[in-house]
């Protein structure tokens, strides 16, 4: 999955001149590898592409496409990553932009080990989901099978009332090494801010806080798989969504996080939308993308009154209903202001 790099230093022949005996002779490996987070809207599904490999210890299969970066047959980062992806599924990526490096030691392996090191570049792309889209490996799965309480759209996910919100509870009040009340009061916190909870308002950007602080509970699989001790505590952890190999789940929220925060100040939202649509069928990637149902007048008023989108002329039958008319991406507004976004403010929801 990554490429290794290494680097030995040799002890210095003039015995006068040598270093400690612990710093003689020591190696470091350091792994690089390209991972791709890529998006697409299908049947008004928020999906991510991935492939199925040999179940883990836990039984994950889903990775997301990913490759070592080689300096001698890739010139970039990015054209290492397309070479790749293309190489595993067959799709051509189109927009892509680099997400973030994650190089903490010891997110998939015992803190103590000596495997190399892995540093990961993730990489967001959003695209269309038409079919199989070039597609000839991997499937198209709702990012919401491995976050299921990001879904918001038929309100608060009851997933975070009956096993999410006890059991954050339950670990706030666990003794910490330090075995004090402020470490208590802070966990018990981090869970009132990042699931809502208590009558805070839900912020759907913070999607790898939520992910990260389940991990950190000992509730993800992940934390399981990786022998965290917080996750031995459990004699009753339930199943929060389908884990994913490696590091993986932790980098698919991290770009769930980064295009729910993008498609607010820019249009990156059109990535996802053929060339006409309906605003009916952009509402509905907005929601599927953010999380929470939008008011329809809202939602139009705002989209066409912040010259996004302009008429066609033509129109879309629809069964059951009257004809909608199309409209297409005015792509005018990227000269006209620096942050053309669908700034849309989700409803508050709280606990």
């Amino acid at each position: 999955m990554n490429m290794e790099l290494s680097g030995r230093r040799k002890p210095t022949p003039d015995k006068s001149q040598r270093a400690p005996d612990d710093e003689q002779d020591y190696e470091i490996s350091v792994g690089i590898g390209l991972n791709a987070a890529i998006v697409a809207v299908s049947e008004n599904e928020p999906v991510a592409l991935v492939v199925r490999g040999e179940p883990d210890s836990i039984g994950a299969t889903d990775v997301l496409p990913y490759g070592p970066f080689n300096p001698r047959e890739h010139r970039t980062l990015e054209s290492g990553l397309r070479s790749w992806v293309q190489d595993q599924t067959g799709l051509e990526l189109g927009y892509a932009e680099q997400l973030y490096t994650f190089a903490d030691r010891g997110r998939h392996a015992d803190p103590d080990d000596t495997s190399p090191h892995v540093v990961s570049i993730g990489y967001l792309a959003l695209t269309q989901a038409i079919g199989h889209h070039g597609l000839t490996n991997g499937l198209w799965r709702s990012w919401y099978q491995y976050f299921p309480w990001e879904d918001w759209r038929r309100g608060r996910p009851e997933i975070i009332t009956r096993d999410i919100e006890p059991r954050l509870k339950a670990w706030a009040e666990r003794p910490t090494a330090a075995s004090t009340s402020q470490t208590s009061i802070a966990r018990a916190d981090r869970a009132r801010i990042c699931f809502g909870l208590n009558g805070t308002s839900w912020d759907e950007e913070k999607v790898l806080e939520r992910f990260e602080l389940l991990y950190e509970a000992g509730l993800a699989d992940e934390a399981a798989r990786d022998g965290r001790v917080a996750a031995r505590e459990w004699t009753d952890r339930p199943k929060l969504g389908l884990p994913m190999q490696a590091d993986h789940r932790r980098i698919l929220a991290t770009a769930i996080s980064r295009t729910r925060a993008k498609i607010k100040y820019r249009p990156v939202v059109f990535e996802l939308m053929p060339d006409e649509f309906t605003l009916y069928e952009l509402q509905k990637t907005v929601e599927a993308i953010l999380g929470p149902h939008l008011h329809k007048q809202n939602f139009r008023r705002l989209v066409e009154g912040a010259g996004l989108v302009e008429p066609t002329g033509d129109v879309k039958t629809r069964t059951g209903g009257r004809p909608a008319k199309l409209f297409r991406f005015r792509r005018e507004v990227l000269l006209e202001r620096p942050a053309p976004g669908v700034r849309v403010s989700a409803p508050p929801s709280r606990a």
